[in-house]
């Protein structure tokens, strides 16, 4: 039964905007009205705005989704995590996606998918026949969004044969400029996907969820050769805990990917040493026309604190392999001031050299201001992979190829961020990062295409077959 939902939309170039729901539940661009005609699935300029609300339909056996409508009907769920939570998984609403996913693998065929207590998705795929002795490899991706914006109503802009210009995201006021991120320019004609500008789009991660899924549908089709291969959907990996609950003896891999942001030719092996850092401050508040030598200005102290951090390590003013302080929230008052930060930095020695450099702010102001004024609580993250890939470097060489033959260039930059995958390879389980072909993730200006994503399925399902061919 086909179902019809006007979005009521009209683009500035009056061309008229809807979207038409098909009996899968899944979003189809289509729509005319007195500014033309829109045909379905053929237009090349068309964007939709507001996402999938009906029930959602897992895949059936023998059906087999595209990896833009799996990413379209993930980014409709909320799952932000939240780093004040002290429950695991930080937010319940991380439970929502899960589920769905269980029962997407399930119905693609992964007779063990589940979830657990912790909000981990498990599922195997079990070796194709002649390939029981081959490697087994992990795929792994996050289902939450970063805390750092909105991740509710998320409403996407998809955009079919993008002009490579700038793009106004709805109504918001903001736009994606080619002076800002100039790589828009080689996506002409591609199938652009972008936020309304209120939100961030969730590529980060759930494109890599995605193209998991659409590469373990296709090698259920049992056409191409695999030795046994383990997934697994992590919760919190945006506030540092994604790997912390992951069973790897369970999971069973010798080996793993995540595949968690960056352009699609990205392979990644080297990432921050990472941790948050929290200063809480107590002041001391009295009538000001009483406070000469007593008020303890908390916000005031904060502020001072901040000024003691080199003003130019921030992430505005570093690139490659510097670190720095990133204030990430602040809030505050007379009687009680608190600053949050992360800690980056790719050298070990200089990430602890950060981390006392804290400390001495933290023991500076209390000899300045009373014991007990300021307190620092430092949480170690995740460290620099490194260390733990350079004995294993068929992982890297194998995806080098990969991407090689496809006629690309695999770029091996070292990653301002990190991944599942940094905390896995310390322990014992080595895992590289791929991108996925998403650009400027935990903010409005975040965006993916359709062509980048099918990019990855295909690498993802050509370094299966390299382990395969060479057990």
């Amino acid at each position: 039964m086909l179902q019809e939902q006007n979005q009521g939309n009209t683009r500035g170039d009056g061309r008229f905007e809807a979207a038409r729901r098909d009996s899968d539940g899944l979003l189809r661009e289509t729509g005319s009205g007195r500014f033309g005609t829109v045909r379905r699935a053929q237009v090349n300029t068309v964007r939709f705005r507001g996402y999938y609300k009906g029930k959602y339909k897992s895949t059936e056996r023998g059906r087999s989704m595209k990896v833009l409508d799996r990413f379209l009907n993930y980014v409709k769920i909320y799952t932000t995590s939240d780093h004040e939570s002290i429950t695991v998984p930080s937010t319940q609403r991380q439970f929502d996606l899960a589920h769905l996913l269980v029962k997407e693998m399930k119905g693609i065929g992964i007779a063990d998918a589940r979830v657990d207590e912790n909000c981990y998705v498990y599922g195997t795929i079990p070796a194709s026949e002649g390939c029981g002795d081959c490697i087994s490899l992990g795929l792994i991706a996050h289902m939450d969004t970063a805390p750092d914006a909105c991740g509710e109503g998320v409403s996407p802009q998809v955009i079919r044969d993008y002009d490579g210009k700038d793009v106004t995201l709805g109504t918001s006021g903001h736009v994606l400029s080619t002076d800002k991120f100039p790589h828009l320019k080689k996506m002409k004609g591609c199938t652009l996907v972008t936020t309304d500008g209120t939100t961030l789009l969730g590529a980060d991660d759930k494109a890599g969820i995605a193209e998991i899924m659409t590469a373990a549908e296709q090698l259920l089709t049992g056409e191409i050769p695999h030795g046994k291969i383990c997934i697994c959907f992590t919760s919190d990996e945006e506030i540092g805990g994604g790997a912390r609950h992951l069973d790897v003896e369970k999971f069973g891999a010798d080996y793993a990917y995540t595949l968690d942001g960056g352009a699609e030719t990205e392979i990644v092996y080297e990432n921050f040493n990472a941790c948050s850092a929290v200063f809480e401050v107590d002041g001391f508040n009295i009538h000001p026309g009483d406070s000469k030598d007593k008020m303890i200005n908390a916000a005031l102290v904060a502020m001072e604190i901040n000024a003691m951090l080199p003003a130019c390590d921030t992430p505005a003013h570093t690139e490659m392999y510097e670190g720095f302080y990133h204030l990430t929230d602040m809030s505050g008052n007379v009687e009680h001031a608190r600053l949050h930060y992360i800690v980056r930095d790719h050298d070990f020695g200089s990430f602890e050299a950060r981390k006392r450099t804290l400390l001495h702010i933290e023991k500076t102001m209390n000899e300045r201001y009373g014991a007990g004024t300021v307190k620092l609580r430092l949480t170690d993250e995740y460290r620099n992979m490194v260390e733990k890939i350079r004995p294993c470097m068929h992982l890297i060489d194998n995806v080098k190829e990969v991407i090689r033959g496809m006629g690309l260039e695999p770029d091996s930059s070292p990653v301002r961020g990190g991944t599942d995958g940094a905390q896995l390879s310390f322990r014992g389980l080595p895992c590289p990062n791929l991108g996925t072909g998403g650009h400027a993730a935990h903010g409005p200006y975040e965006h993916v295409t359709e062509e980048g994503m099918e990019r990855v399925v295909k690498i993802v399902l050509g370094i299966i077959r390299k382990y395969a061919a060479g057990c």
